[in-house]
Protein backbone atom coordinates (compact mmCIF):
# COMPACT_ATOMS: atom_id res chain seq x y z
CA UNK A 1 0.00 0.00 0.00
CA UNK A 2 2.81 2.35 0.92
CA UNK A 3 4.53 1.47 -2.35
CA UNK A 4 1.36 2.42 -4.27
CA UNK A 5 1.02 5.72 -2.39
CA UNK A 6 4.60 6.53 -3.25
CA UNK A 7 4.00 5.87 -6.97
CA UNK A 8 0.85 8.04 -6.93
CA UNK A 9 2.75 10.91 -5.31
CA UNK A 10 5.48 10.68 -7.95
CA UNK A 11 2.87 10.60 -10.75
CA UNK A 12 1.04 13.56 -9.21
CA UNK A 13 4.31 15.50 -9.03
CA UNK A 14 5.05 14.77 -12.67
CA UNK A 15 1.55 15.82 -13.73
CA UNK A 16 1.88 18.96 -11.64
CA UNK A 17 5.21 19.78 -13.27
CA UNK A 18 3.74 19.26 -16.75
CA UNK A 19 0.75 21.46 -15.95
CA UNK A 20 3.01 24.17 -14.51
CA UNK A 21 5.26 23.97 -17.61
CA UNK A 22 2.30 24.23 -19.95
CA UNK A 23 0.83 27.15 -18.01
CA UNK A 24 4.23 28.87 -17.95
CA UNK A 25 4.65 28.36 -21.68
CA UNK A 26 1.14 29.63 -22.31
CA UNK A 27 1.80 32.72 -20.19
CA UNK A 28 5.10 33.27 -22.03
CA UNK A 29 3.51 32.95 -25.46
CA UNK A 30 0.44 35.01 -24.61
CA UNK A 31 2.05 37.81 -22.65
CA UNK A 32 5.70 38.05 -23.60
CA UNK A 33 5.49 36.80 -27.23
CA UNK A 34 1.89 37.77 -27.95
CA UNK A 35 2.74 40.75 -30.14
CA UNK A 36 5.28 38.75 -32.15
CA UNK A 37 2.86 35.92 -32.96
CA UNK A 38 0.09 38.39 -33.65
CA UNK A 39 2.28 39.85 -36.38
CA UNK A 40 2.99 36.39 -37.75
CA UNK A 41 -0.73 35.67 -37.86
CA UNK A 42 -1.34 38.93 -39.69
CA UNK A 43 1.47 38.01 -42.05
CA UNK A 44 -0.43 34.90 -42.99
CA UNK A 45 -3.49 36.88 -44.01
CA UNK A 46 -2.11 40.34 -44.96
CA UNK A 47 0.09 40.96 -47.96
CA UNK A 48 2.05 44.14 -48.67
CA UNK A 49 1.70 44.69 -52.42
CA UNK A 50 4.09 47.22 -53.92
CA UNK A 51 2.80 49.70 -56.50
CA UNK A 52 5.07 50.86 -59.32
CA UNK A 53 5.82 54.58 -59.58
CA UNK A 54 5.35 56.25 -62.96
CA UNK A 55 8.72 57.15 -64.47
CA UNK A 56 9.43 60.78 -65.20
CA UNK A 57 8.44 62.24 -68.56
CA UNK A 58 11.13 63.06 -71.12
CA UNK A 59 10.73 66.29 -73.14
CA UNK A 60 12.67 67.78 -76.02
CA UNK A 61 14.24 71.22 -75.68
CA UNK A 62 10.95 72.91 -76.70
CA UNK A 63 8.67 71.00 -74.34
CA UNK A 64 7.54 68.32 -76.80
CA UNK A 65 6.88 65.03 -74.99
CA UNK A 66 9.09 62.24 -76.33
CA UNK A 67 8.48 59.62 -73.62
CA UNK A 68 5.61 59.31 -71.15
CA UNK A 69 3.59 56.58 -69.44
CA UNK A 70 0.28 54.93 -70.18
CA UNK A 71 -1.84 52.76 -67.85
CA UNK A 72 -1.92 49.04 -68.60
CA UNK A 73 -3.80 46.14 -67.04
CA UNK A 74 -1.37 43.64 -65.48
CA UNK A 75 -2.08 40.09 -64.32
CA UNK A 76 -0.49 39.46 -60.91
CA UNK A 77 -0.27 36.37 -58.71
CA UNK A 78 -0.15 36.76 -54.93
CA UNK A 79 2.06 34.10 -53.31
CA UNK A 80 0.43 31.91 -50.69
CA UNK A 81 1.53 29.20 -48.30
CA UNK A 82 0.30 26.54 -50.71
CA UNK A 83 1.99 26.01 -54.10
CA UNK A 84 0.03 27.04 -57.16
CA UNK A 85 -1.75 23.98 -58.51
CA UNK A 86 -0.84 22.67 -61.98
CA UNK A 87 -4.48 23.11 -63.01
CA UNK A 88 -4.39 26.85 -62.23
CA UNK A 89 -1.05 27.24 -64.02
CA UNK A 90 -2.40 25.46 -67.10
CA UNK A 91 -5.55 27.59 -67.04
CA UNK A 92 -3.46 30.80 -66.83
CA UNK A 93 -1.16 29.67 -69.63
CA UNK A 94 -4.13 29.16 -71.94
CA UNK A 95 -5.78 32.43 -70.96
CA UNK A 96 -2.64 34.56 -71.22
CA UNK A 97 -1.18 32.75 -74.24
CA UNK A 98 2.12 32.03 -72.53
CA UNK A 99 3.76 28.72 -71.77
CA UNK A 100 3.36 26.73 -68.57
CA UNK A 101 7.15 26.66 -68.24
CA UNK A 102 7.32 30.47 -68.37
CA UNK A 103 4.77 30.81 -65.58
CA UNK A 104 6.48 28.20 -63.43
CA UNK A 105 9.83 29.91 -63.99
CA UNK A 106 8.42 33.26 -62.85
CA UNK A 107 7.00 31.62 -59.73
CA UNK A 108 10.19 29.68 -58.93
CA UNK A 109 12.41 32.78 -59.19
CA UNK A 110 10.12 34.74 -56.90
CA UNK A 111 10.75 35.32 -53.20
CA UNK A 112 8.91 37.20 -50.46
CA UNK A 113 5.29 38.31 -50.52
CA UNK A 114 5.36 40.75 -53.43
CA UNK A 115 3.10 39.66 -56.29
CA UNK A 116 4.44 37.77 -59.29
CA UNK A 117 3.88 39.67 -62.53
CA UNK A 118 2.58 37.19 -65.10
CA UNK A 119 1.70 39.45 -68.03
CA UNK A 120 1.62 43.18 -68.69
CA UNK A 121 -0.88 45.07 -70.86
CA UNK A 122 -3.61 42.45 -71.16
CA UNK A 123 -6.84 43.32 -73.03
CA UNK A 124 -10.11 44.11 -71.17
CA UNK A 125 -11.68 40.74 -72.00
CA UNK A 126 -8.99 38.94 -69.96
CA UNK A 127 -9.58 41.34 -67.09
CA UNK A 128 -13.28 40.48 -67.20
CA UNK A 129 -12.67 36.71 -67.23
CA UNK A 130 -10.34 36.82 -64.21
CA UNK A 131 -12.59 39.09 -62.18
CA UNK A 132 -15.73 37.07 -62.94
CA UNK A 133 -14.12 33.65 -62.41
CA UNK A 134 -12.08 34.24 -59.26
CA UNK A 135 -12.72 30.68 -58.04
CA UNK A 136 -10.84 29.34 -61.08
CA UNK A 137 -7.89 31.68 -60.53
CA UNK A 138 -7.10 31.70 -56.79
CA UNK A 139 -4.49 34.29 -55.83
CA UNK A 140 -4.69 35.98 -59.24
CA UNK A 141 -5.71 39.61 -59.46
CA UNK A 142 -5.61 42.54 -61.88
CA UNK A 143 -3.47 45.60 -61.23
CA UNK A 144 -3.05 48.77 -63.26
CA UNK A 145 0.57 49.74 -63.83
CA UNK A 146 2.22 52.60 -65.67
CA UNK A 147 3.94 51.32 -68.81
CA UNK A 148 6.65 53.31 -70.59
CA UNK A 149 5.42 54.82 -73.84
CA UNK A 150 7.90 55.95 -76.50
CA UNK A 151 5.62 58.26 -78.42
CA UNK A 152 7.54 58.37 -81.71
CA UNK A 153 8.62 54.70 -81.54
CA UNK A 154 11.90 54.40 -83.46
CA UNK A 155 12.74 58.10 -83.31
CA UNK A 156 15.63 58.83 -80.98
CA UNK A 157 15.60 55.23 -79.72
CA UNK A 158 19.35 55.01 -79.14
CA UNK A 159 19.61 58.26 -77.22
CA UNK A 160 16.45 57.67 -75.18
CA UNK A 161 17.13 54.00 -74.50
CA UNK A 162 14.57 51.59 -73.10
CA UNK A 163 13.35 50.02 -69.83
CA UNK A 164 12.76 46.43 -68.80
CA UNK A 165 12.59 44.24 -65.72
CA UNK A 166 15.71 44.15 -63.58
CA UNK A 167 17.79 40.97 -63.95
CA UNK A 168 19.32 38.89 -61.15
CA UNK A 169 22.82 40.09 -62.03
CA UNK A 170 21.75 43.74 -62.13
CA UNK A 171 20.06 43.38 -58.75
CA UNK A 172 23.22 41.83 -57.34
CA UNK A 173 25.30 44.70 -58.75
CA UNK A 174 22.97 47.24 -57.14
CA UNK A 175 23.30 45.52 -53.77
CA UNK A 176 27.08 45.37 -54.06
CA UNK A 177 27.05 49.11 -54.75
CA UNK A 178 25.10 49.63 -51.53
CA UNK A 179 21.76 50.44 -53.17
CA UNK A 180 18.96 48.39 -51.58
CA UNK A 181 16.12 50.33 -53.18
CA UNK A 182 15.79 47.82 -56.04
CA UNK A 183 14.04 44.44 -55.91
CA UNK A 184 13.08 41.66 -58.31
CA UNK A 185 10.30 42.72 -60.64
CA UNK A 186 11.35 46.39 -60.71
CA UNK A 187 11.42 48.14 -64.07
CA UNK A 188 14.72 49.92 -64.66
CA UNK A 189 16.50 51.78 -67.43
CA UNK A 190 18.61 49.41 -69.49
CA UNK A 191 20.08 51.66 -72.15
CA UNK A 192 20.51 55.29 -73.18
CA UNK A 193 19.19 58.13 -71.04
CA UNK A 194 16.76 55.75 -69.33
CA UNK A 195 19.77 53.94 -67.85
CA UNK A 196 22.04 56.94 -67.25
CA UNK A 197 19.38 58.90 -65.32
CA UNK A 198 17.48 55.93 -63.88
CA UNK A 199 17.79 57.04 -60.26
CA UNK A 200 15.99 60.29 -61.12
CA UNK A 201 13.43 58.85 -63.52
CA UNK A 202 12.25 55.81 -61.54
CA UNK A 203 10.41 57.57 -58.71
CA UNK A 204 9.39 56.03 -55.35
CA UNK A 205 7.10 53.00 -55.39
CA UNK A 206 3.97 52.94 -53.26
CA UNK A 207 2.12 49.99 -51.78
CA UNK A 208 -1.10 48.65 -50.36
CA UNK A 209 -2.12 46.22 -47.62
CA UNK A 210 -4.31 43.44 -48.98
CA UNK A 211 -6.13 40.87 -46.83
CA UNK A 212 -6.13 37.40 -48.38
CA UNK A 213 -7.83 34.13 -47.54
CA UNK A 214 -6.12 30.78 -46.99
CA UNK A 215 -5.71 30.25 -50.75
CA UNK A 216 -4.01 33.60 -51.24
CA UNK A 217 -7.09 35.12 -52.90
CA UNK A 218 -7.42 38.90 -52.18
CA UNK A 219 -10.39 39.62 -49.91
CA UNK A 220 -10.17 43.34 -49.22
CA UNK A 221 -7.83 46.33 -49.40
CA UNK A 222 -6.79 47.54 -45.93
CA UNK A 223 -4.55 50.52 -46.69
CA UNK A 224 -2.76 52.39 -49.47
CA UNK A 225 0.43 54.42 -49.90
CA UNK A 226 0.50 56.27 -53.20
CA UNK A 227 3.65 56.04 -55.34
CA UNK A 228 5.64 59.18 -56.16
CA UNK A 229 6.35 59.87 -59.82
CA UNK A 230 9.95 60.16 -60.96
CA UNK A 231 11.61 63.39 -62.02
CA UNK A 232 11.30 64.50 -65.64
CA UNK A 233 14.06 65.37 -68.11
CA UNK A 234 14.26 68.29 -70.51
CA UNK A 235 16.67 67.39 -73.28
CA UNK A 236 18.90 69.37 -75.61
CA UNK A 237 17.40 67.33 -78.49
CA UNK A 238 15.25 69.24 -80.97
CA UNK A 239 12.36 66.97 -81.95
CA UNK A 240 11.92 68.54 -85.39
CA UNK A 241 15.62 68.26 -86.22
CA UNK A 242 15.76 64.72 -84.82
CA UNK A 243 12.83 63.76 -87.03
CA UNK A 244 14.46 65.38 -90.07
CA UNK A 245 17.77 63.63 -89.37
CA UNK A 246 16.04 60.25 -89.11
CA UNK A 247 14.16 60.90 -92.34
CA UNK A 248 17.31 62.02 -94.17
CA UNK A 249 19.15 58.93 -93.05
CA UNK A 250 16.41 56.54 -94.15
CA UNK A 251 15.82 58.21 -97.51
CA UNK A 252 19.47 58.19 -98.56
CA UNK A 253 20.23 54.75 -97.15
CA UNK A 254 17.34 53.16 -99.03
CA UNK A 255 18.54 54.78 -102.24
CA UNK A 256 22.08 53.36 -101.97
CA UNK A 257 21.08 50.10 -100.26
CA UNK A 258 23.10 50.83 -97.10
CA UNK A 259 22.35 48.89 -93.92
CA UNK A 260 24.15 50.75 -91.12
CA UNK A 261 24.92 54.39 -90.38
CA UNK A 262 25.07 57.04 -87.67
CA UNK A 263 24.73 60.81 -87.40
CA UNK A 264 25.29 63.38 -84.65
CA UNK A 265 24.20 67.03 -84.71
CA UNK A 266 25.73 69.41 -82.12
CA UNK A 267 25.73 73.07 -81.26
CA UNK A 268 29.47 73.81 -81.54
CA UNK A 269 29.15 76.80 -79.20
CA UNK A 270 27.71 74.77 -76.29
CA UNK A 271 28.17 71.04 -76.82
CA UNK A 272 24.38 70.47 -76.82
CA UNK A 273 23.33 67.40 -78.79
CA UNK A 274 20.51 68.48 -81.11
CA UNK A 275 19.98 65.12 -82.82
CA UNK A 276 21.47 61.63 -82.67
CA UNK A 277 20.63 58.77 -85.01
CA UNK A 278 21.91 55.21 -85.40
CA UNK A 279 20.88 52.64 -87.98
CA UNK A 280 19.51 50.02 -87.91
CA UNK A 281 17.13 50.91 -85.12
CA UNK A 282 14.41 49.31 -83.00
CA UNK A 283 11.16 50.16 -81.21
CA UNK A 284 11.86 50.57 -77.47
CA UNK A 285 8.16 49.96 -76.73
CA UNK A 286 8.83 46.27 -77.36
CA UNK A 287 11.01 46.09 -74.24
CA UNK A 288 8.63 48.04 -72.02
CA UNK A 289 6.07 45.22 -72.25
CA UNK A 290 8.53 42.34 -72.00
CA UNK A 291 9.89 41.59 -75.44
CA UNK A 292 8.65 38.46 -77.20
CA UNK A 293 11.02 35.74 -78.37
CA UNK A 294 10.16 36.53 -81.98
CA UNK A 295 10.93 40.25 -81.62
CA UNK A 296 14.11 39.57 -79.64
CA UNK A 297 15.41 37.13 -82.25
CA UNK A 298 14.72 39.67 -85.01
CA UNK A 299 16.85 42.25 -83.17
CA UNK A 300 19.52 39.93 -81.82
CA UNK A 301 20.11 38.08 -85.08
CA UNK A 302 20.49 41.23 -87.17
CA UNK A 303 24.17 41.30 -88.24
CA UNK A 304 24.20 45.13 -88.07
CA UNK A 305 23.35 45.22 -84.33
CA UNK A 306 20.25 47.43 -83.97
CA UNK A 307 20.81 47.89 -80.22
CA UNK A 308 24.24 49.51 -80.72
CA UNK A 309 24.24 53.28 -80.61
CA UNK A 310 26.84 53.63 -83.36
CA UNK A 311 27.06 57.37 -82.76
CA UNK A 312 28.89 56.75 -79.47
CA UNK A 313 29.93 53.08 -79.56
CA UNK A 314 30.93 52.71 -83.21
CA UNK A 315 34.69 52.96 -83.77
CA UNK A 316 35.76 53.61 -87.36
CA UNK A 317 38.84 54.82 -89.22
CA UNK A 318 38.01 58.53 -89.67
CA UNK A 319 39.52 58.63 -93.16
CA UNK A 320 40.11 62.05 -94.67
CA UNK A 321 38.08 63.83 -91.98
CA UNK A 322 41.22 63.31 -89.86
CA UNK A 323 43.08 65.70 -92.18
CA UNK A 324 41.57 68.50 -90.08
CA UNK A 325 43.82 67.30 -87.25
CA UNK A 326 46.87 66.60 -89.45
CA UNK A 327 46.60 70.00 -91.10
CA UNK A 328 46.23 71.84 -87.81
CA UNK A 329 49.20 69.94 -86.35
CA UNK A 330 51.40 70.71 -89.38
CA UNK A 331 50.67 74.45 -89.19
CA UNK A 332 51.00 74.64 -85.40
CA UNK A 333 54.28 72.71 -85.40
CA UNK A 334 55.49 74.92 -88.28
CA UNK A 335 56.54 72.03 -90.51
CA UNK A 336 54.77 73.77 -93.40
CA UNK A 337 53.75 77.34 -94.25
CA UNK A 338 50.30 78.13 -95.62
CA UNK A 339 51.66 79.18 -99.00
CA UNK A 340 54.28 76.48 -99.50
CA UNK A 341 53.59 74.58 -102.70
CA UNK A 342 54.00 70.82 -102.60
CA UNK A 343 54.00 68.85 -105.82
CA UNK A 344 51.42 66.08 -106.12
CA UNK A 345 52.32 63.67 -108.91
CA UNK A 346 49.65 61.20 -107.83
CA UNK A 347 51.86 59.34 -105.36
CA UNK A 348 54.35 60.21 -102.63
CA UNK A 349 58.05 60.22 -103.57
CA UNK A 350 59.30 58.25 -100.53
CA UNK A 351 56.66 55.54 -100.25
CA UNK A 352 54.46 54.93 -103.32
CA UNK A 353 51.17 55.68 -101.60
CA UNK A 354 48.66 57.33 -103.91
CA UNK A 355 45.60 59.53 -104.12
CA UNK A 356 42.17 58.03 -104.64
CA UNK A 357 41.67 56.95 -108.27
CA UNK A 358 45.24 57.99 -109.13
CA UNK A 359 44.40 61.70 -109.15
CA UNK A 360 47.36 64.13 -109.49
CA UNK A 361 46.85 67.81 -108.62
CA UNK A 362 50.32 69.25 -109.30
CA UNK A 363 51.57 72.08 -107.06
CA UNK A 364 49.10 72.83 -104.24
CA UNK A 365 49.13 74.80 -101.01
CA UNK A 366 47.48 74.04 -97.68
CA UNK A 367 43.97 75.33 -98.40
CA UNK A 368 43.84 73.64 -101.79
CA UNK A 369 45.04 70.35 -100.31
CA UNK A 370 42.36 70.44 -97.60
CA UNK A 371 39.62 71.49 -100.03
CA UNK A 372 40.43 68.68 -102.48
CA UNK A 373 41.41 66.16 -99.77
CA UNK A 374 44.78 65.50 -101.37
CA UNK A 375 46.41 62.41 -99.88
CA UNK A 376 49.94 63.06 -101.14
CA UNK A 377 50.07 66.49 -99.45
CA UNK A 378 48.98 65.03 -96.11
CA UNK A 379 51.31 62.05 -96.42
CA UNK A 380 54.08 64.64 -96.54
CA UNK A 381 52.62 66.41 -93.49
CA UNK A 382 52.76 63.09 -91.63
CA UNK A 383 56.33 62.57 -92.83
CA UNK A 384 57.41 65.98 -91.52
CA UNK A 385 55.51 65.76 -88.25
CA UNK A 386 56.44 62.22 -87.31
CA UNK A 387 54.05 59.89 -85.55
CA UNK A 388 54.66 61.24 -82.03
CA UNK A 389 53.59 64.80 -82.82
CA UNK A 390 50.70 63.57 -84.94
CA UNK A 391 49.49 61.37 -82.09
CA UNK A 392 49.87 64.28 -79.65
CA UNK A 393 47.53 66.46 -81.71
CA UNK A 394 45.04 63.64 -82.18
CA UNK A 395 44.76 63.45 -78.39
CA UNK A 396 44.51 67.23 -78.08
CA UNK A 397 41.46 67.12 -80.36
CA UNK A 398 39.93 64.35 -78.22
CA UNK A 399 40.64 61.16 -80.15
CA UNK A 400 41.36 58.20 -77.89
CA UNK A 401 39.33 59.45 -74.92
CA UNK A 402 35.69 59.48 -73.89
CA UNK A 403 33.85 62.72 -74.59
CA UNK A 404 31.99 62.56 -71.26
CA UNK A 405 28.53 62.53 -72.84
CA UNK A 406 25.70 61.52 -70.50
CA UNK A 407 25.14 58.12 -72.12
CA UNK A 408 26.40 54.67 -71.09
CA UNK A 409 28.81 52.45 -73.01
CA UNK A 410 30.74 55.21 -74.80
CA UNK A 411 33.77 54.00 -76.79
CA UNK A 412 37.15 55.75 -76.68
CA UNK A 413 38.47 55.19 -80.20
CA UNK A 414 42.20 54.80 -80.73
CA UNK A 415 45.23 56.96 -81.50
CA UNK A 416 47.73 55.37 -83.87
CA UNK A 417 51.18 55.33 -82.25
CA UNK A 418 54.18 53.01 -81.81
CA UNK A 419 53.19 52.20 -78.21
CA UNK A 420 49.84 50.83 -79.36
CA UNK A 421 51.39 48.64 -82.07
CA UNK A 422 54.05 47.34 -79.72
CA UNK A 423 51.50 46.52 -77.03
CA UNK A 424 49.00 44.80 -79.32
CA UNK A 425 51.21 43.27 -82.00
CA UNK A 426 54.70 43.40 -80.43
CA UNK A 427 56.07 44.92 -83.65
CA UNK A 428 58.08 48.00 -84.64
CA UNK A 429 56.58 51.10 -86.23
CA UNK A 430 57.12 51.92 -89.91
CA UNK A 431 56.94 55.19 -91.85
CA UNK A 432 54.19 53.77 -94.05
CA UNK A 433 52.03 53.55 -90.94
CA UNK A 434 52.66 57.21 -90.18
CA UNK A 435 51.44 57.97 -93.71
CA UNK A 436 48.29 55.92 -93.03
CA UNK A 437 47.71 57.72 -89.73
CA UNK A 438 48.06 61.13 -91.39
CA UNK A 439 44.94 60.47 -93.50
CA UNK A 440 42.95 58.74 -90.76
CA UNK A 441 43.67 55.14 -91.74
CA UNK A 442 45.55 52.25 -90.18
CA UNK A 443 45.24 52.03 -86.41
CA UNK A 444 43.35 55.30 -85.96
CA UNK A 445 39.74 54.88 -84.81
CA UNK A 446 37.11 57.46 -83.89
CA UNK A 447 33.42 57.54 -83.05
CA UNK A 448 30.98 59.75 -84.99
CA UNK A 449 30.51 61.80 -81.80
CA UNK A 450 34.26 62.40 -81.55
CA UNK A 451 34.40 63.58 -85.16
CA UNK A 452 31.41 65.86 -84.57
CA UNK A 453 33.43 67.39 -81.74
CA UNK A 454 36.52 67.73 -83.95
CA UNK A 455 34.40 69.71 -86.40
CA UNK A 456 32.93 71.74 -83.53
CA UNK A 457 36.45 72.58 -82.32
CA UNK A 458 37.35 73.80 -85.80
CA UNK A 459 34.12 75.83 -85.90
CA UNK A 460 34.38 77.55 -82.53
CA UNK A 461 38.06 78.45 -82.63
CA UNK A 462 39.53 75.56 -80.67
CA UNK A 463 37.38 74.90 -77.60
CA UNK A 464 36.44 71.35 -76.62
CA UNK A 465 32.97 71.29 -75.09
CA UNK A 466 31.60 68.29 -73.25
CA UNK A 467 28.62 67.03 -75.28
CA UNK A 468 25.41 66.60 -73.30
CA UNK A 469 21.77 65.57 -73.80
CA UNK A 470 19.98 66.77 -70.64
CA UNK A 471 19.43 70.44 -69.80
CA UNK A 472 17.23 70.08 -66.71
CA UNK A 473 16.06 67.44 -64.25
CA UNK A 474 12.67 68.58 -62.98
CA UNK A 475 10.79 67.41 -59.88
CA UNK A 476 7.08 66.59 -59.89
CA UNK A 477 6.24 70.03 -58.45
CA UNK A 478 8.12 71.77 -61.27
CA UNK A 479 11.25 72.74 -59.38
CA UNK A 480 14.56 72.18 -61.12
CA UNK A 481 16.54 69.53 -59.26
CA UNK A 482 19.59 69.90 -61.45
CA UNK A 483 20.49 72.21 -64.33
CA UNK A 484 23.30 71.56 -66.79
CA UNK A 485 25.28 74.37 -68.38
CA UNK A 486 27.85 74.08 -71.18
CA UNK A 487 31.23 72.86 -69.96
CA UNK A 488 34.50 73.68 -71.72
CA UNK A 489 36.72 70.65 -71.15
CA UNK A 490 39.80 72.43 -72.47
CA UNK A 491 41.07 75.07 -74.84
CA UNK A 492 43.14 73.54 -77.61
CA UNK A 493 45.29 76.71 -77.70
CA UNK A 494 45.39 76.84 -81.47
CA UNK A 495 46.74 80.02 -82.98
CA UNK A 496 43.82 82.07 -84.41
CA UNK A 497 45.62 82.42 -87.74
CA UNK A 498 45.91 78.62 -87.97
CA UNK A 499 42.24 78.11 -87.12
CA UNK A 500 41.33 80.67 -89.76
CA UNK A 501 43.35 78.81 -92.41
CA UNK A 502 41.74 75.49 -91.47
CA UNK A 503 38.28 77.07 -91.57
CA UNK A 504 38.90 78.58 -95.01
CA UNK A 505 40.11 75.24 -96.36
CA UNK A 506 36.99 73.54 -94.98
CA UNK A 507 34.80 76.25 -96.49
CA UNK A 508 36.36 75.61 -99.89
CA UNK A 509 35.39 71.93 -99.56
CA UNK A 510 31.79 73.08 -100.08
CA UNK A 511 32.53 75.61 -102.84
CA UNK A 512 35.24 74.12 -105.06
CA UNK A 513 36.26 70.89 -103.31
CA UNK A 514 34.96 67.38 -102.71
CA UNK A 515 31.47 68.44 -101.51
CA UNK A 516 30.97 71.25 -104.04
CA UNK A 517 28.75 69.17 -106.32
CA UNK A 518 26.12 69.13 -103.57
CA UNK A 519 26.74 72.45 -101.78
CA UNK A 520 28.00 74.99 -104.32
CA UNK A 521 24.55 76.63 -104.55
CA UNK A 522 23.58 76.09 -100.91
CA UNK A 523 22.01 79.33 -99.59
CA UNK A 524 23.84 79.17 -96.26
CA UNK A 525 27.67 79.19 -96.40
CA UNK A 526 29.09 76.14 -94.67
CA UNK A 527 32.38 74.38 -94.01
CA UNK A 528 32.76 70.65 -94.49
CA UNK A 529 35.04 67.68 -94.99
CA UNK A 530 34.40 64.43 -96.80
CA UNK A 531 36.09 61.16 -96.00
CA UNK A 532 36.31 57.62 -97.30
CA UNK A 533 37.60 55.11 -94.77
CA UNK A 534 39.13 51.86 -95.94
CA UNK A 535 37.44 48.83 -94.42
CA UNK A 536 39.19 45.47 -94.29
CA UNK A 537 35.84 43.69 -93.87
CA UNK A 538 34.06 45.00 -96.95
CA UNK A 539 33.31 48.19 -98.88
CA UNK A 540 34.69 51.50 -97.62
CA UNK A 541 32.81 53.64 -95.11
CA UNK A 542 31.62 57.08 -96.18
CA UNK A 543 32.13 60.15 -93.92
CA UNK A 544 30.96 63.74 -93.94
CA UNK A 545 31.50 66.36 -91.23
CA UNK A 546 30.33 69.96 -91.53
CA UNK A 547 29.35 73.13 -89.70
CA UNK A 548 27.41 76.27 -90.49
CA UNK A 549 26.61 79.03 -90.97
CA UNK A 550 30.28 79.56 -91.78
CA UNK A 551 30.63 82.99 -90.16
CA UNK A 552 28.62 82.23 -87.02
CA UNK A 553 28.22 78.46 -86.65
CA UNK A 554 25.48 76.97 -84.48
CA UNK A 555 25.27 73.56 -86.15
CA UNK A 556 27.96 70.88 -86.45
CA UNK A 557 27.22 67.55 -88.13
CA UNK A 558 29.01 64.20 -88.41
CA UNK A 559 27.65 61.41 -90.63
CA UNK A 560 29.05 57.96 -91.36
CA UNK A 561 27.51 55.33 -93.64
CA UNK A 562 29.00 51.87 -93.34
CA UNK A 563 30.09 49.97 -96.46
CA UNK A 564 28.75 52.69 -98.75
CA UNK A 565 31.84 53.79 -100.67
CA UNK A 566 32.85 57.43 -101.14
CA UNK A 567 31.69 59.88 -98.50
CA UNK A 568 30.83 62.39 -101.23
CA UNK A 569 28.14 60.10 -102.61
CA UNK A 570 26.89 58.42 -99.42
CA UNK A 571 27.32 60.65 -96.36
CA UNK A 572 27.22 64.08 -98.04
CA UNK A 573 23.59 63.73 -99.25
CA UNK A 574 22.52 62.92 -95.69
CA UNK A 575 24.47 65.89 -94.34
CA UNK A 576 22.88 68.11 -96.99
CA UNK A 577 19.37 67.14 -95.89
CA UNK A 578 20.23 67.59 -92.19
CA UNK A 579 21.69 71.06 -92.75
CA UNK A 580 18.74 72.01 -94.95
CA UNK A 581 16.38 71.10 -92.11
CA UNK A 582 18.53 72.84 -89.50
CA UNK A 583 18.43 76.11 -91.48
CA UNK A 584 14.74 75.77 -92.41
CA UNK A 585 15.52 75.26 -96.09
CA UNK A 586 13.32 72.17 -96.31
CA UNK A 587 10.18 74.21 -95.63
CA UNK A 588 8.11 76.21 -98.15
CA UNK A 589 9.81 79.53 -98.84
CA UNK A 590 8.39 82.41 -96.82
CA UNK A 591 10.03 85.68 -95.71
CA UNK A 592 10.22 84.32 -92.15
CA UNK A 593 12.35 81.25 -92.88
CA UNK A 594 14.69 82.60 -95.53
CA UNK A 595 18.37 82.40 -94.52
CA UNK A 596 20.33 85.59 -94.08
CA UNK A 597 22.44 86.45 -97.15
CA UNK A 598 26.15 85.71 -96.98
CA UNK A 599 28.23 88.65 -95.79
Amino acid sequence: MKFLDKRLKILAAIVTLIVVALISRLVYLQIYQGEYFSKLADGNRIRLVSTSAPRGIIYDRNGVQLVNNRPAFTVELLPSLEPVSPEVVARLATLLNISVDEINEKISHHSGFDPVTLKIDVPPEIVTIIEEQQDLYPGVFIDTKPVRNYIYKYEGAHALGYVSEISDSELEDKKKAGDDSYKLGDIIGKFGLEKYYDKYLRGIPGGEQVEVDVTGRPVQRLGMKNPVSGASLTLTIDHNLQEATEKAMDEVMSGINAQAAAAVVLNPQTGEVLAMVSRPTYDPNLFALGISTKDWNAINNNPHYPLDNKAVTGEYPPGSTFKIITGTAALMEKVVTPDELIFDSGQHWIIPKTNADGEALGYINFEQALAHSDNVYFYEMGNRLGIDRLAKWARIFGIGEKTGIDLPYEAVGNVACPEYKRKVFDEDWYLAETFDASIGQGFTLATPLQMALVMSEAANGGKKYRPYLVKDIIALDGTVIKHFDPVVERDLNIDPSVISLVQEGLHEVSTVGTAAAMFKDFPVPIAGKTGTAENSHGRDHGWFVAYGPFDNPNIAVAVIVENAGYGATSAVPIGYKILSAAFGLDKPKTPENQPAPAQ
